[in-house]
């Protein structure tokens, strides 16, 4: 098997995972993008958050040009990416009980904002505790998982539940467990991942529903611009000012 025919098949195998999630996800896309525009317009402020590399389509919405301000990514220390050491450690603490709890009471979101929660498996003690908290102070939860790993695959905390159980919407990315797309002789191991691709594509497509929700309503959506393109970086001053009291990534 050559390698270009595995470089095409990767490519395939995440344009069909992205059809099936654009087709069967629409009205979930289009529930948790008003539900973005919601809190927008009432003054809330929008969190996302995923730990190892769920974190990476977290971060793809935060800072962004053509992105929203207001979006802030929620900050734990030694689970956003795999730049802690041991790589290990990250993996280990969404397995800690009461860790989600103290982090979300000892940040800035409150009640009336919103949290994007980002984790394939939805089984682990911290996004599961997580949305449960976060929902208990009154802050809205898009979940955005596989909800295969809740058919396939036994929790691994102690309320026995998964992240989709204590979501206000849920996001299925359609992953299959295990989350790589390839195989091929003489290769021991499945291999390929698709489940960053798939998942910034659906926040991206949350945050472009909220965008057009909100023009919609006449609201004008906190979007920044390029910081390399003419005028970019004032009019992010000018937006960054406007809004804040509801962004935590900047001061």
């Amino acid at each position: 098997m050559g390698q270009n025919e595995l470089a095409a098949d990767f490519f395939d195998a995440a344009i069909g995972l992205l059809r099936q999630v654009r087709d069967a996800e629409a009205d979930s896309v289009r529930a948790a993008g008003e539900l973005v525009a919601d809190t927008v317009e009432e003054g809330g402020r929008l969190f996302a958050f995923g730990a190892g590399h769920s974190a990476l389509p977290a971060q793809d919405v935060v800072y962004r040009a053509g992105g929203f301000a207001v979006m802030n990514l929620l900050s734990v220390p030694g689970m956003v990416g795999v730049d802690v050491r041991p790589a290990t450690l990250g993996s280990a603490l969404e397995r800690v009980e009461g860790l989600a709890t103290t982090v979300l009471d000892a940040g800035p979101a409150r009640s009336g904002d919103l949290l994007v929660l980002i984790s394939l498996s939805g089984r682990n003690a911290f996004p599961v505790e997580l949305a449960r908290h976060a929902r208990s102070l009154g802050m809205k939860v898009v979940g955005v998982t596989s909800v295969a790993y809740a058919r396939e695959t036994t929790p691994r905390n102690p309320s026995g539940t998964f992240l989709k159980d204590h979501c206000d919407v849920v996001l299925d990315s359609h992953i299959p467990v295990g989350d790589a797309e390839l195989t091929a002789p003489g290769i021991p191991a499945p291999f390929a991942p698709a489940s960053t691709v798939v998942t910034s594509a659906l926040m991206q497509a949350v945050m472009a529903t909220a965008a057009g929700a909100l023009a919609a309503r006449g609201v004008t959506p906190p979007l920044l611009r390029s910081g390399n393109v003419d005028g970019g970086l004032a009019w992010n001053d000018k937006v960054m000012a406007e809004n804040a009291d509801r962004i935590f990534h900047h001061h």
